[in-house]
């Protein structure tokens, strides 16, 4: 019997960042196919709009074959059954990062006991990196080509100042 392991590696990706990409690259290693699934979560502000987010995300990371990028809404592990994954692949940056996502794993458990998650821990140049801290630094004005890809450096140049006086996100193809 052949059976395909399938991952989701869930995520706001706002933006998507060299650790994340770590984290890709190390899954796809894992797994025969993973599908980047970027969350429009209307319970967060981002920088920027989904459309653009899996654009980014598919730019970063066109060069990992078994992968494909995705924008979804909803919960996370019913996208999962519905794409055909039985894992979901979080991070786990630091020791504050698995509280939360130990609970989310449980939860997600009673509502999909079919769904299992796995956590990835970054290579350690990558665990202090985090999207919001990358929003910060570019808000701010800073240098934030270290920590993600050029074209997201590029598009973060574009879009932080606007974002750190409040503009909503520039609509999808700007």
């Amino acid at each position: 019997m052949n059976l395909k392991r399938h991952a989701v590696y869930p995520g706001t990706f706002d933006p998507i960042t060299n650790g994340h990409k770590d984290l890709v690259r190390r899954a796809a290693g894992i797994f025969d196919h993973v599908i980047v699934a970027i969350a429009a979560n209307p319970n967060k502000t981002p920088m920027f709009e989904l459309d653009q987010r899996v654009a980014m995300a598919r730019r970063v990371l066109d060069d990992i074959p078994n992968i494909e990028v995705r924008g979804y809404t909803g919960l996370t592990v019913e996208f999962a059954k519905q794409q055909g994954a039985h894992v979901v692949v979080r991070g786990l940056r630091a020791v504050s990062d698995f509280e939360f996502e130990f609970q989310l794993a449980n939860m997600s458990r009673h509502l999909a006991v079919e769904v299992e998650h796995v956590f990835l821990t970054p290579q350690e140049q990558f665990t202090f990196i985090s999207s919001t801290l990358v929003r910060e630094i570019a808000s701010l004005g800073g240098d934030v080509s270290e920590f993600v890809h050029p074209f997201v450096a590029e598009q973060l140049k574009l879009r932080a100042p606007l974002f750190a006086r409040g503009a909503p996100p520039l609509p999808p193809g700007t």
